[in-house]
């Protein structure tokens, strides 16, 4: 069937509108997986081992954390920078409290910068891979293992990175259901 006049008008808009939306709903988790292979925008790489290659050149990673407006932790590194060579794998610390009366559920976003060095910063293990559920008055060290690709030193741009710095923003999520059942209980026992 040929459409002609305005309905081929209005089937070529509806074609268009469902295309855009399409393109809308894939473009987060498109930027999503684009920022994380290519260390776009800061973001740091997930490796599952260890480097093997250890360069004498050292650099040095800074620690920087932060909490959205209405978390109620106190969250901040333990260490504020620490000079690695390139490829050995650091360890470092960052230590979380709630202060409240109440289980207080969060997760943490992260970055690196310069972005320049966000694809060659990886983290081998972290504390923002999972949520984390702090108790009331419950103080923890968490850990990130992470390493700088030896890579970085022939890198067109990223060459001249000598500091990094890795940065932390935990944020308050639902608590998850089992959590969520003991807090209603608390809240509705009034002895």
């Amino acid at each position: 069937m040929r459409l002609s006049g305005p309905a081929k008008t209005v089937a070529q808009t509806l074609s268009l509108v469902v295309v855009m939306g399409g393109l809308a709903w894939a473009s987060v988790p498109f930027y999503d997986w684009f920022c994380r292979v290519t260390g776009f925008g800061g973001t740091p790489g997930i490796s599952e081992v260890a480097n093997d290659e250890i360069l004498e050149q050292t650099i040095k990673v800074r620690f920087d954390a932060s909490l959205e407006r209405n978390m109620p932790w106190q969250f901040t590194p333990v260490v504020r920078e620490m000079e690695l060579r390139i490829g050995e794998t650091g360890l470092a610390f960052y230590e979380a409290y709630n202060p409240t009366d109440k289980p207080v559920a969060g997760s943490a976003s992260y970055n690196v910068a310069p972005y320049e060095a966000g694809g060659f910063f990886s983290k081998i293990d972290c504390f923002c891979f999972e949520e984390q559920v702090l108790a009331p008055g419950e103080r923890v060290q968490m850990p990130v293992t992470f390493y700088v690709d030896p890579e970085i030193v022939t890198d067109r741009d990223a060459k001249y990175v000598h500091s990094i710095t890795l940065s932390y923003t935990f944020y308050q999520i639902d608590l998850p259901d089992g959590y969520a059942a003991v807090d209603q209980a608390s809240d509705t026992n009034l002895n």
